[in-house]
């Protein structure tokens, strides 16, 4: 076999397949112009899905392709380090013919929506939208509803909601003048408003309220290209303790794909991707989410492609896909699965009959016969078209096979291009602020009219000068909603007035156009 040039920039060296008697058959590749048709790493536990996903995520930043992926376990972490020779690698290496296989670090940074082992990553509630909040929160449709009205509320009224406390306080107002807003907006049962103040709670005490607030994330801070090395960053999200939490885990990765979506312009067919995404326990995405949701995600992945973005789910169990997103993923990396029980029977058939057949073997029966870190694998090439399926051992990963230690993790982060930049919470005037500065001057300014009318008569009905639309129970428009307009805009992040999404001007303005902004995407964040 011929050595395999690592540097390669046009493909992504996977491994090499096998004969049906053990002798070595060729190289497989990944090529870098469909690496943004997607695709699916599945296998059974222990059977080397990890390493697979560190050999993808190595290659693509090699190419200079960015790279997110979630850390389940803090396995991946060992890809900033170099890696170190062992006796299985090096024979592994030699089976496959990789005669240039080197050890190397690559640049990563690390996240962490607690800002422990990784720098924060926060959004906004605003930029989050209702359809995800009410998947979070697992609402019911009364429930999911009343948030819609929340943000139409909050849109209407420029109350910039940025954190729980602010859409806490934003529920507190609707639930006290529920019987005027519901004229205007549709019920609002108080019943509702308090099952999503209950919901909140529980979003608190399992640790969402370090996920929502400022500084909210910026897309092109995972889309960062060493300017040293050429290789593309690889931003690796730990979340051991995020999975403590599932759905808030599923959910903040639905949000980032969906931010990815509505900020990244139309490429086309790039020569590489732009982005490739790994979404790790993929069942967590599809498990119990209603269909309005797996219609969007099936959309969001067939659309953004286009976008230059590969989207890699990986799960143990291909049956835990929807069909209709499954169609969508070309690259195929099957670990083995076992066959005891009739779901596991069923899904190895369903992998099996996923793939291009190979008349040297059965698939089905291959399956269940790998060994660890062998994979059957079919990549998309010549005009797109599936490969045949190959039995093929993996091969080995340059970085550190393992953890990082916790002061290795820190010297990273201490080296990192976005230091200090996401590490201090930022808490600006909101709609909790804002609520209670106009609560205020609302008793202030009844108790000075109170005063007044007990001094002189009632002005003749009509000679106000109100006009326009204010929040129930805050009086005079004119008298306070200038105040509540002047907030000052995170720098960087800027958001679309009513008149500039009309014109589809690329003009942006600041400060509560966070909360007002209401031209959404496609599920439900704030749209650029």
């Amino acid at each position: 076999m011929a050595n395999i040039d690592a540097d390669d920039q046009a493909k992504l060296f996977i491994g090499g397949s096998r004969n049906p008697d053990d002798t070595l058959n060729k190289a497989e590749f990944l090529d870098m112009k469909f690496g943004n048709r997607h695709g699916l790493v599945t296998g059974a536990t222990g059977t080397g899905k990890t390493v697979t996903l560190q050999v993808l995520a190595e290659g693509f930043s090699r190419a200079g392709v960015p790279v997110f992926a979630s850390d389940i376990k803090g396995d991946l972490s060992g890809v900033a380090a170099k890696g170190e020779p062992k006796d299985f690698l090096a024979k592994r290496a030699e089976q496959i013919g990789f005669a240039d296989y080197e050890f190397e670090q690559f640049p990563v940074i690390f996240w962490d929506l607690y800002g422990t082992k990784g720098h924060r990553v926060r959004t906004t509630i605003a930029e989050m939208g209702p359809l995800l909040l009410a998947r979070l929160m697992d609402a019911s449709e009364p429930q999911e509803g009343v948030l819609n009205i929340a943000f139409k509320l909050a849109d209407k009224a420029g109350l910039p909601l940025l954190d729980l406390k602010d859409l806490t306080s934003l529920l507190n107002y609707m639930a006290e003048n529920a019987s005027e807003l519901s004229k205007e907006f549709g019920l609002i049962s108080k019943a509702s408003v308090g099952s999503i103040q209950r919901a909140l709670l529980v979003l608190e005490q399992q640790g969402a309220e370090h996920f929502f607030g400022e500084p909210a994330l910026k897309i092109t801070d995972i889309m960062r290209v060493n300017p040293n090395s050429g290789y593309g960053q690889i931003s690796i999200l730990a979340a051991d303790k995020l999975m403590m939490n599932p759905r808030l885990y599923a959910t903040f990765l639905l949000w980032l794909l969906s931010e990815l979506f509505e900020e990244l312009p139309e490429v086309g067919d790039p020569d590489k991707p732009k982005l490739v995404f790994f979404f790790d326990e993929a069942h967590l995405l599809f498990d119990e989410a209603p269909k309005v949701l797996l219609d969007r995600v099936e959309q969001v992945v067939r659309l953004i492609r286009s976008k230059g973005v590969g989207v890699y789910f990986v799960t143990q169990n291909p049956l835990d896909v929807p069909e209709s997103v499954l169609a969508q993923l070309g690259n195929r990396v099957q670990h083995a699965l076992r066959a005891y029980t009739p779901r596991e029977q069923k899904a190895v058939k369903t992998a099996a009959d996923t793939f291009r057949p190979n008349p040297a073997f059965d698939c089905a029966t291959a399956i269940t016969q790998l060994g660890t870190g062998e994979a059957l694998v079919s990549t998309l090439g010549g005009k797109g078209a599936p490969s045949m399926v190959e039995r093929t051992l993996v091969r080995p990963p340059s970085g550190r096979i393992g953890p990082l230690t916790d002061a290795e993790r820190q010297s990273v982060m201490d080296r990192s291009p976005v230091l200090g930049i996401y590490d201090e919470d930022l808490d600006r005037e909101s709609a909790f602020e804002m609520l209670g500065a106009r609560a205020k001057q609302a008793a202030d300014a009844a108790a000075a009219r109170k005063a007044e009318d007990e001094l002189e008569p009632a002005p003749p009905a009509g000679s106000g000068e109100t006009t326009g639309w204010t929040l129930p129970g805050f009086g005079n428009k004119d008298d306070d909603e200038p105040k509540s307009r002047k907030t000052v805009g995170r720098s960087g992040y800027q958001r679309e007035t009513i008149i500039e999404a009309a014109m589809k001007s690329v003009t942006r303005t600041v400060a509560t156009q966070v909360g007002r902004a209401i031209v959404r995407g496609i599920l439900g964040s704030l749209k650029r």
